[in-house]
């Protein structure tokens, strides 16, 4: 197993590619790819990048080898990566190429939609076995990749991450003990603008292990489970979303390959853990947590075969890793005692440089304290006398309707309850300032026990806490990071 104790982590990368020559690296569309054909690819890519000066590099995010092969050319050249998602609007991703300046863009596509750029057509680029000159040197301040997120202006806003950060994520992960070695087969979900991609095939490319792929546009949950299925996985990183749309399947499942099962992207919650324990017996069972702000993830919780942590049915997100720093504040960022709820604040060597070239941004989002950098989560959070946290729900989701301050989460877990957890629940607020209501949407197509549901929350809820509207949607949508998609359900039911 590798246990990253020398040396950095893109000089692991360039090793592990000559260490592990016939060795599987990627299962993508059901065709394998080895070590050594990654690593000629990644060497052709390496020479076309040669004579570019330039830092930041746009990345069209295909599921193909020469992009996978791309990201770590840019690496071993000491470069940046801009994913530019190929499904997304063209305008979002001319946005983005103008708010960096990116002048050249690597594109596996067959025609590419970047012809103002520079556009090294990586496809057509062919395998070199030419020996490969050594990484360049490595600068932990230096920007390893760039992911944007929504703004809440509609903007995309960029996260920095740099080489430094990524290598304290791999030393954090290192020390919780998940550790994989070249005979593992690793699932990978996630779109390259994803930032659960990064782990997803960065840390089975170092231990020489197979990574296995999930298409785009494909319908994520199924993949996962064909391929868990197919190619017996021993590693999966997966949102607990996943988990909810496979339990009606879950005796059909036979894992007792499966090692490791991370949960990170939203609240993990018992009724889809706790059967999925049962599913995987032989695995370890991860809920980790952490913001694109703070390198993939940053606590985590080993889930035991009996007690496991919850808070109104929610997984605890466990404890803070190595690398990292947690403070949870009140509304003028001062620290909290034990059992009190407040925002969590994130410190330490995996938190980001800041936002792209967004001043206003990063003064509201991060302050310091006690000589330390803190980035405000937006997430509430509480811990225990033991220092295990557990998520609560978004600072934005507790609203303040007719005086009254409403956790939105509270009303989502008395719906679940009441269709005894096999059911989705999602309440939002609509309407203009002063005049929000709150509704609630129910993922499923029958909307016979309606009153039977309305009389349960009158039950459970005081009044001010009751949905004006109550909506049933047959199958939630979710947005390009596999999550509930909040803001299209909101559209769908106002």
């Amino acid at each position: 197993m590798v246990s990253l104790t020398q040396s950095n982590f893109v000089e692991q990368l360039f090793n592990s590619l000559h260490q592990h020559g016939e060795n599987n690296a990627f299962c993508i569309d059901d065709t394998f790819f080895t070590y050594r054909e990654l690593a000629e690819k990644t060497a052709a890519i390496r020479q076309s990048l040669h004579s570019i000066n330039d830092i930041y590099i746009g990345l069209v995010a295909n599921d193909d080898l020469a992009t996978y092969a791309s990201i770590l050319a840019i690496w071993l050249e000491g470069k940046c990566y801009i994913p530019l998602h190929p499904l997304q609007p063209i305008a979002r991703c001319n946005n983005i190429i103008e708010q960096v300046g990116i002048r050249v863009v690597l594109d596996s596509s067959e025609a590419t939609r970047y012809p103002h750029q520079y556009v090294v057509k990586t496809a057509s680029l062919q395998p070199t076995a030419t020996p490969q000159q050594l990484p360049q040197a490595f600068y932990p301040q230096a920007p390893a990749y760039i992911l944007f997120t929504s703004g809440s202006t509609g903007t995309p806003k960029g996260v920095t991450i740099s080489y430094g950060n990524v290598e304290s994520f791999l030393r954090s992960v290192d020390q919780l003990g998940i550790r994989l070695n070249a005979n593992d087969r690793c699932l990978q979900m996630f779109d390259l603008t994803f930032d659960l991609s990064v782990v997803s095939y960065l840390q089975p490319l170092l231990a020489g292990a197979g990574v296995y792929t999930v298409s785009l546009g494909s319908i994520k949950w199924e993949e996962a489970f064909r391929l868990l299925d197919d190619y017996a996985l021993t590693y999966t990183l997966m949102v607990p979303s996943v988990i909810h749309y496979l339990r009606p399947y879950l005796q059909e499942i036979e894992a007792p390959q499966l090692r490791y099962s991370l949960f990170c992207g939203e609240a993990l919650t018992t009724d889809d853990a706790l059967p999925w324990q049962q599913t995987v017996p032989s695995a370890e069972l991860w809920n980790v947590y952490g913001p694109t702000e703070n390198t993939i993830y940053c606590t985590a919780y080993r889930l035991p075969e009996q007690g496991v942590k919850h808070h109104h049915n929610i997984i605890s997100i466990g404890k803070t890793m190595a690398l990292s720093q947690t403070m949870i504040v009140d509304d003028n960022h001062l620290p909290v005692g034990s059992d009190t709820v407040g925002e969590l604040c994130l410190s330490g060597d995996q938190l980001t440089p800041g936002y792209w070239q967004n001043q206003e941004k990063n003064l509201t989002s991060f302050f310091h304290h006690d000589g330390r950098r803190w980035y405000l989560t937006g997430d509430l959070c509480m811990a225990d006398e033991e220092g295990d946290i557990y998520y609560i729900g978004r600072k934005d989701s507790q609203v303040k309707i007719q005086g009254y301050r409403i956790e939105l989460s509270e009303i989502e877990t008395v719906a679940r309850q009441f269709y005894e957890q096999k059911t989705a629940a999602v309440a939002v607020v609509t309407g203009e300032t002063g005049k929000e209501t709150i509704q609630l949407a129910i993922e499923s197509a029958d909307d016979s026990r309606l009153q039977e549901l309305q009389s349960y929350l009158q039950t459970y809820l005081p009044a001010y806490m009751l949905p004006s509207k109550i909506a049933f949607i047959p199958t939630f949508p979710q947005n390009m990071s596999n999550k509930i998609d909040r803001k299209q359900i909101k559209e769908i039911i106002k």
